[in-house]
């Protein structure tokens, strides 16, 4: 399975805005759907949103619906998360990850190891 390197994340104000970057460092398959993934401190690994292969379908958890987008540029290899009006609560390391399908993905099954993630911290 191809490394998937995040990138994007950093420290913002309570109501701001940050795009996270997920990109592929080698051949991928453009039907393979993608997502994010978060672990806050002391806490297990939930999931954000994931997007299918052709981007028609798209699923988020209910604490990011709204607020959160996610989009993919498969020419680039690449999966972006946009998130506005963060809150603290969205404190934490997000992960991408790529799965089979949108379903797959939400239920936790996913291809290959974990990266190294991007942190984001939201103060209030």
């Amino acid at each position: 399975q191809v490394p998937l390197v995040e990138s994007g994340g950093g420290m913002v104000q309570a109501g701001g805005s940050l795009r996270l970057s997920c990109a592929a460092s080698g051949r991928t398959f453009s039907s393979d759907a993608r997502g994010w993934f978060r672990q806050a401190p002391g806490k297990e690994r939930e999931f954000v949103a994931a997007i299918s292969g052709g981007g028609g379908v798209t699923d988020y958890a209910d604490s990011v619906k709204g607020r959160f987008t996610i989009s993919k540029d498969n020419a680039k290899n690449t999966v972006y998360l946009q998130m506005n009006s963060l809150k603290p609560e969205d404190t934490a390391v997000y992960y991408c990850a790529a799965s089979l399908t949108v379903t797959t993905m939400k239920s936790g099954t996913r291809f290959g190891s974990w990266g190294q993630g991007t942190q984001v911290t939201v103060s209030s």
